[in-house]
């Protein structure tokens, strides 16, 4: 394994000297649960919640992609399409273990290795033994450790002078493929593509785009900075650099980690609502859940925002900077409750509730600013310090506002935690007790709740990649005996 000393091997160099790879894994949810069901192998199998409420996909095999369902639409949606798709419930527990183990594969080929997401990982390459002259063979021998110790997973890695062009050339030639854009070739293979192929270029940002006369990548690439700058601001500068395929953004080592930048928590309503109370009571509970996961990481935070999702599936989304900083659940709830009536039109059904609260910081940076500057009172913050505590020894539903007594039972069913999940192996789902009755979707799903932990979730556990590559060296150290 190569020295930490090296960790900033990529930074400074030009972009002939640096090589990047970014490994995305290939419906990593729908195929971690056909490894441990196989059974559900060659079928269309779609990651979601519980069948028996409303939500949304999480992942889909490539069978189920064949009839046109994609993550983020609706299970009713899906079912419409593929009547006799396989639901399965989701289990994040197995996903975190996968996910631990594949990055450990990672850091066999370089020591700098950042976790993009559960799924994805950057890996600066430069200064290891692998160059542009042999990527390709690097690439084929992660993939053929992900088969010795995976044998159901793929993943497609694509090979670039930076982190745009890695991410970009990924997904190419999906799924389990290998796709290589070499120092100057970024124009050549990218340039007559639509400019929503850019990563972080969504489809708000293309119709203003189009509406300059800019379709293509190449065309962004040769429209004059200075009125994308005018048009928008700082970022339209950022659009022309990445419309050039520069970007000299470091890959951030696990060990190092990433500034946490915002908290929140959405949630699908059981049934569209026109009662705006009932909204309310979502919010609510929602933002003592980002009050609670503040409180637990140390964080203040004073920018809360506030979605909805209409009926219609459309969104909308506000933000409000407030004069202080906070973690208590009743300032946040106050300020998106504010929100969410201004924006509400009456006889617009909800469908979904969410709220964030950003601008972070962490406890000690603002402790010399005014660490309570909204003047709760101390007896609140003493109530606070008895909740957490409660809820981290039994649970998240041990304790709870009367208000919401009744509700919770209502939306969110049976007790059980809601907080991030804790480390644990990997194991096959319950067996189907409606097996040969005939088939429905219920028939049919597979229910993880028997590999849920249900216990309270240890304070010191953090589900940040970042936060568990370090205690995956800590544990890897501990096996071999190191300091």
């Amino acid at each position: 394994m190569l020295d930490r000393r090296t960790r900033r091997a990529g930074v400074g160099k030009t972009p002939h000297e640096r090589l990047i790879f970014h490994v995305d894994m290939d419906a990593f949810f729908a195929s971690v649960e056909v490894m441990c069901r196989p059974k559900l192998r060659g079928l269309p199998v779609i990651v979601c919640g519980k069948p028996t409420t409303r939500s949304v996909v999480a992942a889909a095999s490539y069978p189920a992609r064949k009839y046109g369902i994609r993550s983020g639409m609706s299970t009713v949606e899906a079912f419409n399409l593929c009547p006799h798709a396989v639901p399965v419930e989701g289990n994040p527990g197995q996903y975190i273990y996968v996910s631990l183990e594949l990055l450990r594969i990672y850091k066999e080929f370089s020591t700098i290795v950042e976790p993009y997401s559960i799924d994805e990982a950057f890996i600066e390459m430069t200064g290891t033994e692998w160059t542009w002259d042999n990527c390709e063979e690097g690439a084929r021998q992660i993939k053929e450790c992900m088969r010795e110790r995976f044998p159901d997973l793929t993943a497609s890695i694509g090979v670039g002078p930076n982190k745009l062009i890695a991410k970009m050339c990924s997904g190419f030639q999906k799924p389990d493929g290998v796709s290589i854009v070499r120092p100057g070739e970024f124009t050549k293979v990218f340039g007559d593509l639509p400019v929503s192929k850019i990563w972080g270029v969504g489809n708000k940002t293309a119709v203003a785009l189009s509406l300059m006369g800019v379709t293509r990548i190449h065309e962004l690439a040769e429209f004059p900075v200075a009125m994308l700058r005018r048009r928008f601001g700082i970022v339209g500068e950022i659009l022309h650099m990445m419309a050039a395929g520069r970007d000299d953004t470091p890959v951030t080592p696990y060990y190092e980690g990433m500034p946490v930048k915002s908290m929140g928590h959405e949630h699908t309503l059981p049934a569209d609502t026109w009662d705006i109370a009932e909204a309310e009571k979502v919010l609510l509970r929602l933002s003592d859940q980002v009050a609670r996961r503040m409180r637990k990481k140390e964080y203040l935070g004073n920018v809360i925002s506030m979605r909805l999702r209409f009926s219609d599936f459309e969104s909308v989304g506000r933000q409000k900077k407030i004069e202080f900083y906070t973690d208590e659940e009743r300032v946040i709830y106050r300020v998106a409750r504010d929100l969410m009536h201004r924006h509400w039109k009456q006889g617009r059904s909800i469908r979904l509730v969410g709220v964030h609260c950003s601008g972070l910081v962490k406890i000690p940076d603002v402790m010399q600013i005014d660490l309570f500057g909204q003047s709760e009172e101390d007896a609140h913050r003493k109530l606070l310090a008895v909740v957490d505590s409660i809820r981290d020894k039994y649970g998240e539903h041990a304790i709870t506002r009367a208000r919401l007594v009744s509700h919770d039972a209502r939306i969110w069913g049976a007790p059980r935690r809601v907080s991030e999940p804790r480390f644990q192996r990997m194991s096959v789902g319950t067996v189907d007790p409606t097996a040969g009755m005939g088939w429905s979707p219920m028939s049919r799903w597979h229910d993880a709740s028997g590999n849920v932990d249900n216990k309270p979730l240890n304070s010191s556990i953090s589900t940040s990649p970042f936060d568990m590559l370090r205690w995956q060296d800590q544990d890897d150290r501990g096996r071999s005996g190191g300091s």
